[in-house]
């Protein structure tokens, strides 16, 4: 008998449980939940609060497109177009200077010579070459290598 009675009881609460889940916690409809109430309210009740409209799971809202001072680049092969300049210290205790130009750096050792290095291929923006001396910078994140013609390749960090 108990057995019976527990069956009959766990048949009710189940989807008791299953339909609270199913209702949202904050009085909000949900988006999918677009039919009215099977049930109405007895005669002299009035409906807790009147209905909200809901948006139907096929509307479409206009996409907002980005402000025009936003630019987007997804392109990581073009070149950067923004100047800038960084200093970086390299493991032999010097340091030098990097201005990035777009499409080529102009780099100042810690002698004061300036030298030019173009983007190699042209359409990246990683990896420099000297065309004169074939010196070549590469830079990754806040790292420069400095590969110098005759000497050890350098790591200097921002």
């Amino acid at each position: 008998m108990t057995v019976g009675r527990a069956v009959r009881v766990s048949l009710v609460i189940s989807p008791l449980l299953a339909a609270a889940a199913c209702v949202p916690q904050n009085g909000a409809p949900k988006a999918a939940n677009t039919v009215s109430p099977a049930v109405s309210p007895a005669p002299g009740q009035q409906p807790a609060a009147p209905p909200t409209p809901s948006i139907s799971a096929t509307t479409k809202t206009p996409a907002t497109l980005p402000s025009p001072t936003t630019k987007i680049i997804t392109d990581l092969t073009a070149p950067r177009s923004t100047v800038g300049t960084a200093t970086y210290r390299c493991g032999n205790g010097g340091m030098i200077t990097i201005q990035n130009l777009g499409s080529s750096l102009r780099v100042l050792g810690p002698d004061g010579a300036a030298e030019e290095f173009a983007a190699s291929p042209a359409n990246q923006s990683s990896r420099y070459q000297e065309a004169a001396t074939h010196d070549a910078i590469v830079i990754d994140g806040r790292e420069a290598l400095v590969m110098k013609r005759g000497s050890t390749p350098q790591t200097c960090r921002r």
